[in-house]
């Protein structure tokens, strides 16, 4: 029946990709058009939010059209406080219009919509409406369950929560199929919603893989700059005893160049990636207080004599001495940036700097590919599903130390591609255990990587997709048209 089913998706079809926000800032969905268009050989058509830049690929992609809508104003300072309740009440109502107008008239009619969900209102109630219109099917994509992230703000016993539980769980039921991230979640669906839904894993795409040394020469060049410039007055990288070579414009934090040869450091510090939005399900004092603790644990293993003269301090402490420097690159946009990097400025440490970045959507796997160990704060609202951000850093052989909840153990095996904490002090004692030695002797990170490496070349994006997506998405289409 598949294969009757797959011969109906023609190269004539069309599918539409929904994401009520921004669509650079949107992996999964960017990788669903990627596929429908290169597997599914249709025509797609993305409706949604700008603001970051999609991957190139994406952007590039002549079977791809990227339709961004106008945006309703994050906080709209201009109007009075008095008709702020009148704000949130016309932000739906614009926003469920808007779509409307889009999906209705701007676009091609689709033979199938697929929408990622949350957010579930008002997108759910106008995918239907359209897909009605436009006698399209659509296809739910459950990232999360979106009242249990309202539920974060107003309160697992609010009114519009359950309001919100009752449009979400209607309106998706109403779907033609459904797609989520997890076997819980599947399972949750199934037992308490009534929706079968195809369980599809995120997998990193073909442009995350491990770095190679020119390319991280390459990048680290061009990041070296700000990579020196501390949010404090001293730090341990900035405050180094400078050699000849430091002004060299071959020579980085972590490599050298020497005609033609690229080596890395042997006294480079240890590099940390985490990407975050900024937002409060993920609480980044954690590892803020995990640095904190790395920094006064391994000074008082090294029994380090805090009246020492400073120039001769910071020069041990660029040597290593059994525990490297520690430096924390942390990717990403929310509202809660500024708080943290003056917090960050705040903390006095000896061993461990911090700074904070965007990248192009293609320097990002360069910088995951080029890390020592990344750090996942993903605490998830319902439990249910799993960090987009750990598949990348695993697409690029890197392990992950990652916070600890129900359903991770679905992405995270411990002691073979990384490891899980419920606290601060247990994120710092991993550091301790994993960095000893480093770069050299560090045998437990080493392991972490060689397992990440050998799950990496068993699956991908494509081969997901191809297995568990284009399927239901071929069925849908056939019954639809039917």
């Amino acid at each position: 029946m598949s294969g009757q089913n797959e011969s109906r998706i023609r190269p004539s079809g069309r599918a539409a990709v929904v994401v009520l926000g921004d669509i650079g800032r949107s992996p999964r969905m960017q990788y669903h058009a990627l596929s429908l268009a290169r597997q599914a050989h249709l025509e797609v058509d993305i409706v949604a939010y700008g603001g970051s830049d999609p991957h190139s690929a994406v952007k590039e992609h002549k079977s791809i059209h990227i339709n961004e809508m106008i945006q309703w104003p994050s906080n709209p300072r201009s109007f009075p406080k008095i008709l702020h309740p009148l704000l949130l009440i016309l932000k739906p109502l614009v926003q469920f219009f808007m779509l409307l107008w889009y999906l209705c008239v701007k676009i091609p009619k689709p033979d199938v919509i697929i929408v990622q969900n949350p957010p579930s209102v008002p997108t759910l109630v106008a995918i239907k409406l359209a897909s009605w219109i436009r006698r399209s099917a659509f296809i739910i994509d459950w990232h999360n369950f979106g009242y249990t992230l309202l539920a974060l703000s107003l309160g697992r016993n609010s009114r519009f929560v359950a309001l919100y539980h009752w449009i979400e769980k209607h309106f998706g039921k109403m779907a033609n199929g459904s797609l989520c991230v997890t076997k819980a979640m599947q399972h949750e669906l199934a037992q308490n919603w009534g929706i079968s839904a195809t369980v599809l894993y995120d997998q990193p795409p073909d442009f995350f893989q491990p770095a190679s040394l020119e390319e991280k020469h390459k990048l680290f060049c061009g990041i070296d700059k700000s990579l020196r410039t501390p949010y404090s007055l001293q730090d341990c990288l900035s405050n180094e005893v400078l050699t000849p070579d430091d002004d060299n414009p071959n020579v980085t934090l972590f490599t050298t160049q020497t005609g033609t040869d690229i080596s890395l450091k042997w006294n480079r510090p240890a590099l940390i990636v985490s990407s975050t939005s900024w937002t409060p399900d993920e609480d980044f004092s954690i590892l803020l207080e995990a640095a904190l603790m790395y920094d006064r644990r391994v000074s008082a293993l090294l029994n380090e004599d805090d009246l020492k003269r400073e120039d001769v301090f910071w020069q041990e402490i660029k040597g290593g001495k059994q525990y490297p420097r520690l430096l924390f690159i942390i990717t990403g946009k929310g509202p809660e940036k500024e708080k943290y990097e003056q917090k960050m400025a705040k903390l006095n440490l000896k061993r461990v700097a911090f700074r904070t970045m965007w990248l192009e959507p293609e320097d990002y796997p360069l910088l995951l590919g080029s890390a020592d160990l990344g750090v996942c704060l993903h605490t998830s609202s319902s439990g249910l599903d799993l960090p987009m951000k750990v598949v990348d850093m695993f697409g690029c052989g890197l392990p992950v130390c990652a916070v600890s909840y129900s359903c991770i153990n679905e992405l995270v095996e411990v002691h073979k591609n990384g490891l899980l904490f419920s606290s601060s002090s247990e994120l710092a004692d991993q550091f301790v255990m994993l960095f000893k030695g480093f770069p050299g002797e560090c045998d437990e990170l080493k392991s972490l990587r060689q397992g990440v490496l050998a799950s990496r070349s068993s699956v991908n994006w494509a081969t997901e997709w191809e297995a568990n997506a284009k399927p239901l998405i071929s069925k849908v289409i056939f019954d639809n048209s039917s």
